[in-house]
């Protein structure tokens, strides 16, 4: 007895949780940096290329990120009622607009640029210098629409998250170039997660928009500075110096890029816009209510086609095993299909229902609205996908003259029909404009093939 009483008495302390161990590792390092005042001189803890890790790690994040806006709309129609959740997703949709801008199409460039050919240094001027922009544009906009004090504010809270998040995404792909995504993936979740956990606490506990949203965009900077910025810096080689030069060919590089990104956002947006000052600001959260669904079924397939894209190419540049392209092709809108199907029967069954429990509201008047919303977000999904090979195919820039087009039917569409339809208008406008982009950009891959096959 005498032996146990003195073996428990000595036993060693339980190690804390993995992720508390990690937690105090990493500040730390942040301390040591602090104290050297120099990134440089810290050395690199995570190894790269870890495949299993980036697959996993990057998923959370982009899942975090994917589910940033539809969490945060749930949260304030729960917590501030249907007009005042409205307001904020109208702010939050603007911001996501402005996002293309601060990240101006740069990050599959910065990521393929396995050479180092601009640097990094280069990269993180030129990031500054659009997120800059993304900020006065936002000004501008405010100040046309004339919003008051407590929207302005709102919307201010929202651009100021979605700037860090532009800012963060060229230290995100400072990692992924170096082969580790996975921490990329790391920093994105961080940065969401925080983001809706700040949301929702001060939401609750001041029953105020304003003061929540504000707090949403000062985490995201905390995120950034105590996680993103120093996991770049030390995780990744030093970068030589800027050069004039290579932050110009960014601009001119990444600007068709960027022109496709920024014309899809636009052309995905224009309904919601059309319905500000029309509508009540509570048809904004009822839109994006049945818009999300139709976004996860492009997220969805986005996870399914994305890592394959280099295989895709590499069967487009052997001419023995075209076939097996248009294969792909094939299969992949099969699977666009298959998801809609999916998704379509789901919402038939419990969808509606399920809505009505998490944003507190009646969603059966718009159990159509939500049926035509996820045709249309197939259509979505298949349209990404074709872009991505016709990208392949290089014939991009016939692709952002479709785009062009798209945004004036939309526009049209969209201020025609909401005016004289109201809110089944906006909906209407989307699936029009999904169609026409879908046809135009299959009919430009089949000419594409058939001038090959010549």
């Amino acid at each position: 007895m005498r032996r146990n009483r003195y073996s428990q008495q000595f036993e060693p302390p339980a190690q804390p949780p993995r992720i508390v161990r990690a937690a105090n590792r990493w500040w730390d390092r942040l301390l040591d940096v602090a104290d050297k005042r120099s990134f440089s001189r810290g050395a690199s803890e995570y190894a790269a290329n870890q495949t299993m890790r980036d697959y996993v790690l990057n998923t959370l994040g982009l899942g975090a990120w994917g589910a940033l806006f539809p969490l945060l709309s749930i949260v304030a129609t729960q917590l501030a009622g249907p007009e005042q959740a409205g307001m904020f997703s109208m702010a939050f949709t603007t911001a996501t607009l402005l996002l293309y801008v601060g990240n101006y199409g740069v990050r599959t460039f910065q990521v393929s640029d396995i050479e180092e050919t601009e640097s990094f240094a280069s990269y993180q001027v030129q990031r500054f210098v659009t997120c800059a922009v993304m900020l006065l544009v936002g000004w501008l906009w405010c100040s046309i629409r004339g919003y008051d004090a407590t929207m302005s504010l709102i919307t201010w809270g929202a651009f100021g998250f979605r700037a860090v998040d532009a800012l963060a995404d060229a230290y995100e792909g400072r990692l992924q170039q170096m082969g580790k995504l996975y921490l990329s993936g790391v920093s994105q979740a961080a940065r969401s997660l925080l983001g809706i956990a700040v949301f929702t606490i001060l939401l609750f506990v001041t029953r105020s928009l304003v003061i929540a949203s504000i707090g949403m965009a000062i985490s995201a900077v905390a995120s950034f500075v105590l996680l993103t910025l120093p996991l770049a810096l030390l995780e990744t080689p030093k970068s030589r110096g800027i050069e004039l030069i290579e932050i110009q060919e960014l601009f001119v590089e990444c600007f068709p890029s960027f022109a496709a990104q920024f014309l899809f956002a636009l052309i995905e947006t224009m309904p919601k816009f059309a319905m500000e000052g029309v509508l009540p600001y509570e048809s904004q959260v009822f839109f994006n209510a049945i818009y999300f669904p139709a976004q996860s079924i492009l997220m969805i397939v986005g996870f399914v086609y994305k890592p394959q894209l280099v295989r895709i190419a590499n069967a487009w540049a052997d001419r023995m095993r075209r076939a097996r392209f248009d294969l792909i092709v094939f299969a992949m809108l099969g699977v666009s299909v298959l998801v809609t199907v999916v998704m379509f029967v789901a919402f038939a069954v419990v969808g509606v229902w399920l809505n009505g429990l998490l944003y507190g509201t009646d969603f059966e008047p718009y159990r159509m609205a939500q049926y035509l919303m996820i045709i249309a977000g197939g259509l979505s999904a298949a349209i990404d996908f074709l872009y991505q090979i016709i990208t392949v195919l290089r014939q991009q820039a016939a692709a952002t003259i479709m785009y062009l087009i798209a945004f004036v039917v939309v526009a049209v569409a969209s201020i025609i029909l909401v005016r004289v339809v109201g809110f089944m208008g906006a909906v209407y406008a989307y699936l029009i404009v999904m169609a026409v982009l879908f046809v135009m950009l299959a009919v430009q891959y089949t000419l594409v093939r058939i001038s090959s096959a010549r």
